[in-house]
């Protein structure tokens, strides 16, 4: 396992949290076929409209993790919180020459439609994490629907496609309804995850370097969050070991084709 504790480490860190003024935000969160919902050549923005929702072929409806044969991992990011940290996030990555998966928020979206483009532009994908981020295991059929489809209408509207995954809130594994009910909105696959930072119990960035580093593997899919400074100042570090280890951080979607 990586240290994350060395003066020079410490000093990189501290030195990107202080560029944020942003405290914690409440967050929670194969061979590849053909795009589920076709896309306009164009968009109302003037710029290409975003990828659809893909099918894996022989990979199940609810996916935690990839291949484990390939050095890749999927770090993906639940879509609320600050802007400027969703950017300082954004900006570390692509630094490393990462790609991530941003599961996007309705409301968050609604209140900052720019990040859309921004996450995009990046190169990164961007897909569904329900319109109000609520327990969806525990709502009713009519009103799981409308989580799913609510986000779905907004990412359409901003990107012109219904974003790339769908992952519940409030959970890690989404119940047969709501599973049932991704599907029938368009996503033929539920994301889940295989390693879970928990930086939003706010531990420290140290422990959330290490909580990731200590169980990425081949294949990981693991589950981030917007909205915490904990997180910016723990993703150098990561990102660094994942590049020693060879482990290439890629987009969910690249992770599985």
């Amino acid at each position: 396992m990586v240290r994350v504790t060395t003066t020079d480490r410490r000093t990189a860190l501290r030195a990107t949290a202080g560029l944020l003024t942003a405290g914690a935000f409440t967050a929670g969160c194969a061979t590849s076929g053909a795009v589920a919902h076709p896309a306009p050549t164009t968009h109302a923005s003037g710029k290409p409209p975003a990828a659809g929702p893909r099918h894996f072929s022989g990979q199940p409806a609810q996916l935690t993790h990839g291949p484990r044969t390939h050095p890749r991992v999927a770090l993906t990011f639940h879509g609320q919180g600050d802007p400027a940290i969703a950017r300082a996030l954004l900006t570390e990555a692509e630094k490393h020459g990462a790609r991530v998966t941003v599961l996007a928020v309705g409301t968050w979206l609604d209140a900052h439609p720019d990040l859309a483009r921004r996450i995009l532009d990046g190169g990164h994908d961007l897909g569904n994490h329900t319109l109000h981020h609520l327990d969806i295991n525990a709502m009713s059929e009519a009103e799981a629907t409308q989580e799913i489809t609510g986000c779905a209408d907004r990412l359409r509207r901003l990107t012109g496609s219904i974003g790339t995954w769908f992952r519940p809130s409030r959970t890690a594994r989404a119940s047969p309804l709501v599973e049932r009910l991704a599907h029938r909105a368009g996503y033929p696959h539920v994301l889940s995850y295989d390693v879970d930072s928990l930086d939003f119990t706010s531990p420290g960035a140290p422990a959330v370097a290490r909580k990731v580093l200590g169980e990425v593997r081949n294949g990981s899919v693991v589950s981030l969050h917007f909205g915490y400074d904990d997180t910016v100042a723990a993703l150098p570090a990561v990102l660094e070991e994942l590049d020693r280890r060879g482990l290439a951080a890629v987009t969910t979607t690249e992770l599985f084709s």
